[in-house]
């Protein structure tokens, strides 16, 4: 991938599109880190009650590039992830946001990196996504060090 892209300095780089499902809560409540307050030395501290998450949740595909925001799609209640909703309803959703975001050039140019999650291998989504013309960026396996949304966007939307 170094090679592909120049050590950063390939005008591509921003082209990359990525994206990951995560499970976002109605309520989530707020970790320690996020509850910290300053209190003067002598003065005690706050109390703090454990509340858990609500019962409420739901699994959404979120999609981003280098220039912000691209799509998010929510999975019905109850579904899975599968190649069939990835690509009859996900994908189709995406192409058509990065088509509205980018009307002289739409797809072309735009590299997808996504997991090798079951869903991204089958050959309905790679079929799919040959007939699209979109072109994906190749995971390793075994290597959660670089998917973006793993280490980067859902730690900061959980926040």
């Amino acid at each position: 991938m170094l090679k592909r892209f120049a050590n950063g300095s390939s005008r591509t780089v921003p082209e990359v599109l990525t994206g990951d499902e995560t499970w976002i809560y109605h309520y989530d409540p707020e970790t320690k880190r996020m509850s910290k307050e300053w209190v003067e030395e002598d003065a005690p501290s706050p109390t703090k009650v454990r509340r858990a998450r609500s019962v409420g949740k739901q699994m959404w595909a979120i999609f981003f590039r280098s220039s912000g925001f691209v799509e998010a799609v929510a999975l019905e209640d109850g579904k899975t992830v599968t190649a069939d909703w990835y690509t009859t309803v996900c994908l189709p959703k995406v192409i058509t946001a990065i088509e509205s975001q980018r009307e002289k050039t739409g797809i072309r140019g735009i590299l997808l990196h996504h997991d090798n999650a079951s869903s991204r291998t089958a050959i309905r989504t790679r079929e799919f996504l040959e007939n699209s013309g979109l072109k994906t960026l190749p995971h390793p396996p075994y290597s959660p060090n670089i998917a973006p949304c793993d280490f980067w966007l859902f730690p900061r939307l959980k926040d």
